[in-house]
């Protein structure tokens, strides 16, 4: 009786094995199917752990409160006047600085193991990074808009109309789309997510501090000066400014789209080739 069935079960193992060589295997899926798959994923991390969205819905709003009312007596003698210069620069740095969480993410996927089974899928590699990229896309539109209504309650004025206040948190998406790219090349070299934090912080506090954000660089020392000309956040906060206040020039955006695609170009193949080859 056992010698029965234990040959049912071979053949029946046997028949099983015929039917999956001879079966047609699903088609590739393409790369837009691939990345929006690992969006959804990354979705679904938030929908489970709606915490992690306290970067982008708390953090904003302190930020702007505290430094309108703890400075902008002490800098413009009014917090109206105050907020009209410190909004666009506030909504940059906020949204800056919630860039370095796409290479955090990246890491922890490394390390829990996750990395190592997407890289073994049929699909096109740059997908899990795309999608990731995309939902991060997303949450910075959140901040933008958590940050633009608040404005708009303590009495913030675009004079650029709604136009302009859409345009400036296009150029932020498309600047802090390209510098994400950064963080998940250090994402892929850092062996731990307090490490990369704390290289992440090492660099964006002074793009973010030492720049037009909070002050007229005419005020600042002349050696100072050169460094917040030259800084990309100064660069994106003129802009961003100019789209909100009705004044921008095409100069201000050539140079923020310039550097945003500098910055792809650089880090985009290097996290790539990273991405390829870690071990």
């Amino acid at each position: 009786m056992n010698k029965a069935t234990e040959g049912n079960k071979q053949e029946q193992s046997m028949q099983l094995a015929d039917a999956i060589a001879k079966s047609r295997r699903p088609p590739r899926p393409s790369p837009l199917a691939a990345s929006m798959a690992f969006a959804t994923r990354a979705l679904l991390r938030i929908k489970h752990i709606p915490e992690q969205m306290f970067d982008v819905t708390v953090f904003p709003v302190i930020f702007l409160l505290m430094f309108t009312y703890l400075f902008g007596g002490a800098i413009s003698g009014s917090t109206n006047e105050y907020l009209q210069f410190l909004l666009p620069g506030i909504l940059v740095m906020t949204v800056a600085q919630i860039t370095m969480y796409t290479g955090l993410d990246l890491n922890n996927d490394i390390r829990k193991g996750i990395f190592d089974r997407f890289r073994t899928l049929p699909l096109w590699l740059p997908s899990a990074l795309i999608g990731s990229l995309l939902v991060d896309t997303v949450r910075y539109t959140m901040a933008s808009a958590i940050m633009i209504i608040l404005g708009l309650i303590l009495g913030f004025r675009p004079e650029g109309g709604a136009l302009g206040v859409i345009a400036a948190v296009a150029l932020i998406l498309l600047f802090c789309f390209s510098l994400s790219w950064i963080w998940t090349t250090l994402g892929l070299i850092m062996r731990s997510d307090k490490s990369l934090m704390m290289v992440s912080m090492m660099v964006l506090f002074p793009l973010t501090f030492v720049s037009n954000v909070f002050v007229d660089p005419g005020t600042l020392p002349s050696w100072l000066q050169v460094f917040v000309d030259i800084n990309p956040i100064s660069l994106l906060v003129d802009a961003v400014r100019g789209f909100m206040h009705g004044t921008v020039t095409g100069e201000q955006v050539g140079w923020v789209v310039a550097v945003s695609f500098l910055i792809a170009a650089v880090f985009a193949p290097l996290t790539m080739y990273l991405y390829r080859n870690k071990k």
